[in-house]
């Protein structure tokens, strides 16, 4: 069925299973295809302690209670060959259940009581070290003007006999010109982070399931050469001090594909691991590998991923299945500070985010929703300084009072938002010459910045308080805000939301726009 050699191989011989194993990994290093292991095995226990099997399997248990052990079997037949003598096995035996009885007590001495995953101790992997988690601070994330350069030189130096594609040769050039006239968009801000990390000795990996070219058209981390399909990665030119990029498109099987690149973030902390849904809400598909380990593992095991979800998500009409990316259930699974949760209105932002992932002292998982219709949007651009200065933003203040047409003390109503939903309340403000409206960003949605949003706050004195959102109701971050911003700043805060809906949202563009109108409405009041 899928064009795969099989090897068959006996359980009870330690030996074969090795030699099969290593003649399976040889056949997948020389041929580059995939292969099957048929190991022939069986299970002595049940799932757990209380659990007796043969209950409901008599026959087959019946057999099994009658097989000598594995370890047993194999002692026979090193000793019959005279590989070692009775002494010698059984010694191997005392010395593995010492080692066994020394393991057990010292997990009984860590009870839950004592137990602290942000204790002091660090643990060495070899590269970077767990280090204890403290609280996030300013970290610099900021590059020179001459690694910008080298990263827009690597989208228009392509290699001699290179034929890039007509229609993406144009787009490589304006990566440039972004540069040059201080616009640069989501994928140029992306190869920007990637450039500069690669380029420090980082190690950089992207998974999903269009992530070389980007599901929007918007990344070409890989481009292919129209006459012979030769692939190549533009960013292989920023390659120094060790740095690589990996670059796949994996097979539609979300749990599969989170759950390798999660155990890639608990081995290489200190490299950015980040796996692309397609669009935001298919990582339903990998909502175990979320619950079981993205969330919790850190408080279950003490194990920690640098593991970073990219989740395209945001409200443009295109019907309920390609719009929410689920952000209520991510912060329904926040606490005790078990992984950053973040949605970035500007490219800057996004660039800045992503190298505070890897320059952190933290490691824990991140996740982003990563926007559509702003990826190309003229209004969510950045200028060329603020990826060379500065560092990761929570908040966002409004531009309208940065620049002087809003005087705080004016203000009335606030608006606290995140997202696309930002821009759509800057420009119905601004058209309705509301100028006792101010719209603030939550760039990073958990752990809620309290402090830096409460002195923003505090210029507004008594001014109302309303959290906006385009997801329904029952959706999106009102209900994780419902619960836990008041709380944070002190303030009481209303809301203005979709009604809460059994879908993420309609599923007709005329009603969504319906919706839309009605939003602004009520936020604008």
């Amino acid at each position: 069925m899928v064009q795969a050699p099989i090897f068959h191989v006996n359980g009870d011989d330690p030996e074969a299973v090795v030699r099969v194993a290593r003649m399976a990994y040889e056949f997948r290093q020389r041929f580059a295809k995939d292969v099957v292991i048929d190991m022939i095995c069986y299970r002595r226990r049940g799932h757990n302690e209380a659990d007796d099997p043969s209950l409901t399997q008599p026959t087959m248990y019946a057999v099994i209670d009658a097989k000598r052990s594995v370890r047993k079997l194999y002692t026979e037949a090193l000793i019959g060959r005279g590989d070692i003598s009775v002494e010698e096995a059984e010694e191997a035996l005392r010395d593995f259940q010492e080692r066994l009885e020394r393991v057990f007590q010292e997990t009984r001495a860590g009870t839950d009581e004592e137990f602290n995953p942000h204790s002091a101790e660090v643990i060495h992997t070899g590269q970077k070290e767990l280090a204890p988690q403290t609280p996030a601070m300013d970290v610099d994330t900021a590059i020179s003007r001459e690694v910008v350069d080298l990263v827009v030189r690597s989208q228009l130096e392509l290699p001699e006999g290179f034929t890039a594609h007509p229609r993406l040769v144009p787009q490589l050039r304006r990566r440039a010109e972004m540069v040059a006239t201080d616009t640069i968009d989501w994928g140029m801000a992306e190869a920007l982070a990637i450039g500069s990390l690669i380029n420090e000795g980082r190690w950089v990996r992207l998974a999903g399931q269009d992530s070389r070219r980007g599901t929007f058209g918007h990344r070409h981390a890989v481009i292919v050469d129209a006459r012979t399909g030769w692939q190549y990665k533009p960013l292989k030119q920023c390659y120094a001090n060790g740095g690589k990029l990996f670059v796949y498109d994996s097979l539609l099987s979300e749990f599969a594909a989170m759950g390798f690149e999660y155990g890639y973030g608990v081995a290489r902390p200190d490299a950015l691991v980040m796996w692309e849904a397609q669009f935001g809400d298919f990582v339903n598909g990998a909502q175990t590998i979320i619950d079981e380990f993205v969330a919790s593992a850190e408080q279950k095991w003490a194990q920690r991923s640098s593991l970073v979800l990219l989740l395209p998500h945001g409200y443009e009409g295109q019907g309920p299945d390609h719009s929410s990316a689920r952000i209520e259930r991510f912060l329904t699974l926040c606490a005790q500070d078990n992984m950053t949760v973040a949605q970035p209105t500007t490219p800057a932002s996004y660039f800045h985010l992503l190298r505070w992932q890897v320059h952190s002292p933290l490691t824990r998982p991140m996740v982003v929703f990563t926007p559509k219709s702003l990826l190309r949007a003229k209004v969510s651009t950045s200028l060329t300084r603020d990826f060379t200065e500065g560092t990761f933003r929570p908040v966002l203040d409004d531009r309208a009072i940065s620049d002087g047409r809003i005087d705080p003390a004016g203000v009335r109503r606030v608006l606290l938002c995140s997202g696309k939903v930002a821009f759509d309340l800057m420009a119905e403000r601004d058209k309705r010459e509301r100028r006792d409206v101010a719209v603030i960003r939550l760039e990073r949605l958990y752990p809620i910045p309290h402090r830096t949003l409460g002195e923003l706050l505090d210029r507004f004195g008594d001014a109302e308080l309303v959290w906006v959102q385009d997801e329904p109701e029952n959706q999106g971050p009102w209900p994780f805000m419902h619960q836990h911003l008041p709380v944070a700043i002190n303030r009481t805060v209303r809301h203005a939301t979709r009604p809460a809906g059994s879908a993420p949202s309609v599923g007709s563009l005329h009603r969504h726009e319906q919706e839309q109108r009605d939003l602004l409405d009520r936020a604008l009041g």
